[in-house]
């Protein structure tokens, strides 16, 4: 089975591991999120600094914090499964987020990806409330080199699982960007998971928190 890598750049994941990934967003309880499936927020938004095309050298993220909604996680390394579907934290930890190590590093040239829980066994999750996000937000990612990035919002998208956005959320960019994944919409309670996924797309904006 194809997995995630590197082929004239960074390559877009293929379809059968974004199922494995949209459909690991399985929960315990039947919070409704809204807006409706496909919306999307666009906009300029508020800024403190342009975006920048400038890459940075890899180094592993070690924390992750969204002023707007108050989330603050350490970031755990997550990988591929033994049958090539892509790790998720465990559903007993709904507050804890998690960084896929097969992709670029916050601040690197390219897509780098964050996964959360939007809840669990009945309780609000880490990204519970990412859907509020606004273009313009700001999230920080601070890394184990010491340096914390500014990513700010782009745009903000609730999408159908069965209409996930691959290459948009895992094709190469020419700068250093950020996508935050969790699951949205309504719950399917035969299936025991969410309908949607709820994603952001973010730029880096400068570091230091400014």
């Amino acid at each position: 089975m194809p997995t995630f890598g590197r082929l004239g750049g960074r390559r877009v994941v293929a379809a059968a591991l974004l199922v494995a990934l949209v459909a690991g967003c399985e929960a315990t309880a039947s919070v409704d999120p809204t807006p409706p499936t496909g919306t999307v927020r666009t906009g300029t938004g508020s800024t403190t600094a342009p975006p920048t095309t400038t890459g940075l050298g890899r180094s592993t993220p070690a924390r992750i914090e969204i002023p707007r909604i108050g989330a603050t996680s350490t970031l755990t390394s997550l990988g591929l499964n033994q049958d090539q579907t892509v790790e998720v934290p465990p559903i007993e930890q709904r507050m804890q987020a998690g960084w896929y190590s097969n992709g670029p590093t916050p601040g690197e040239v390219g897509p780098a990806v964050v996964l959360g829980h939007v809840d669990g066994q009945g309780k609000p999750g880490i990204f519970f409330r990412l859907r509020e996000l606004r273009p313009g937000d700001k999230i920080l990612i601070t890394r184990d080199d010491g340096r914390t990035l500014t990513f700010v919002v782009e745009r903000v998208q609730q999408v159908a699982k069965a209409e996930f956005p691959s290459d948009e959320v895992y094709g190469d960019t020419s700068r250093p960007e950020l996508r935050l994944i969790t699951c949205g919409g309504s719950f399917d309670h035969s299936a025991k998971s969410y309908r949607d996924n709820t994603i952001i797309y973010a730029v880096l904006a400068g570091e230091g928190g400014s």
